[in-house]
């Protein structure tokens, strides 16, 4: 294609372009030689195919949509048919009505995947709303709130689908958020009605645990901090810097108490340690009566030594059972034997294995009213000094009974 084929130049500079309705004025050039008013129109004519070439890529490449697409073709076509340049114009018109066709099937095809985008956004929709109203219902008030502003993020990058569904399920969603939001706030108001009360109480409770501090009544004062303590926990949690505060004092005054208490067992123990050296000669003595050959000399004996193991005293806390159980085990040796010569005896003794039992039962029945008197009042050495007296007396009272059961046989 030269300048010549599609146009030419006038005596007077004026320059024309052939086209298949004829030749058509496009301007004039006087300034210069016919060849440089050629090669000006012709430069016009280049760019506006280089125009229509950039817009052919870009509409094949689907960077434009449909409607772009259409209105870029509608304005350079205009541009092409009225353009003042010289070149192939109608060939550049007939590149672009090619075009018409390529933009219905990349419309066409726009459509489909908007309608698969829209379907697969309804699913999306669908499953956002059902776990927002899942957990509108739940009480899960840590994680709740961040899902569901999660879910809201994710709603927001999802495409629109028809307006009605869109909607519905929007109110849904939101129906759902409202809800949960809503029993959220009244579940941590009513938590914050109970850490007031809570706080309350547990000002009450560290107050008195730290009046009894001091106390020296070990027993009693020991029952009151574990009543304190079971109050203290049906109380529920305090605001947490306030909690944790009232426990460092409640905590402290116990930590005084039992501390104090300890130190006095402690004490107390080391003053009896002196007591079970005492008490262990004297099982020496007692252990050697055993195994018993003169019951009444092993008796009177014995009864001697549980004078003396009386008078004794108190041992540690940690030798008390051990101790205990041997001067026990040579008590229960001579019970033993004066066992098996009641059996053999005539039934005046029978009588007197009743007298026994009936003196033993009395005794035991005046230990136990001491003993529950000694609860009452929360005096725990009173009580262990008590259940072991029980224990001794009714351990005598299994063997009358057993005798006198052997006698009335």
């Amino acid at each position: 294609m030269t300048s010549h084929q599609w146009g030419r130049v006038d005596d007077d500079g004026t320059v024309y372009v052939k086209t298949a309705e004829g030749e058509r004025s496009v301007g004039q050039y006087p300034e210069g030689t016919p060849e440089e008013a050629l090669a000006f129109f012709t430069e016009r004519y280049a760019a506006l195919a280089f125009e229509v070439e950039l817009l052919e890529k870009r509409i094949n490449s689907g960077v434009m949509s449909p409607e772009e697409a259409v209105e870029s073709v509608r304005t350079v076509t205009a541009q092409v048919s009225d353009a003042n340049a010289v070149g192939d114009l109608a060939s550049l018109v007939t590149r672009l009505e090619a075009l018409a066709p390529v933009i219905d099937k990349q419309r066409e095809a726009r459509k489909v995947e908007k309608a698969q985008k829209a379907a697969e956004s309804r699913v999306q929709k669908e499953k956002i709303v059902g776990e927002a109203e899942k957990l509108a219902e739940g009480s899960d008030w840590r994680n709740g709130a961040n899902r569901l502003r999660e879910l809201l993020d994710e709603w927001k990058a999802l495409p629109r689908i028809d307006r009605s569904s869109d909607d519905a399920l929007w109110r849904r969603f939101s129906t759902a958020r409202t809800a949960y939001t809503r029993r959220r706030k009244a579940h941590f108001a009513e938590q914050h009605e109970k850490r007031d009360t809570a706080r309350v109480v547990k000002e009450r409770l560290a107050t008195e645990a730290e009046a009894l501090a001091t106390s020296t009544e070990w027993g009693l004062t020991a029952g009151r901090y574990r009543d304190l303590m079971r109050d203290w926990k049906a109380a529920g949690p305090a605001p947490r810097d306030v909690d944790d505060a009232l426990w460092k004092r409640f905590r402290g005054a116990q930590d005084t108490f039992f501390g104090a208490r300890d130190a006095a067992a402690a004490a107390e123990d080391q003053e009896f340690a002196a007591n079970a050296e005492v008490k262990e000669k004297l099982l020496v003595e007692a252990e050697a009566l055993v195994p018993v050959t003169d019951l009444e000399a092993a008796k009177k004996a014995f009864r001697d030594l549980a004078d003396r193991w009386d008078a004794a005293g108190k041992v540690p806390r940690d030798r008390m059972k051990e101790l205990e159980g041997r001067i026990r085990a040579v008590e229960n040796a001579i019970r033993g034997v004066e066992d098996d010569q009641w059996r053999k005896s005539d039934p005046e003794k029978s009588a007197r294995a009743d007298d026994m039992v009936s003196k033993l039962e009395a005794a035991i029945a005046d230990v136990e009213a001491d003993l529950e008197k000694a609860r009452a009042a929360s005096n725990d050495k009173l009580v262990k000094d008590l259940e072991e007296n029980l224990a001794s007396r009714q351990s005598f009272l299994e063997m009358a009974k057993r005798a006198s059961a052997d006698f009335s046989g």
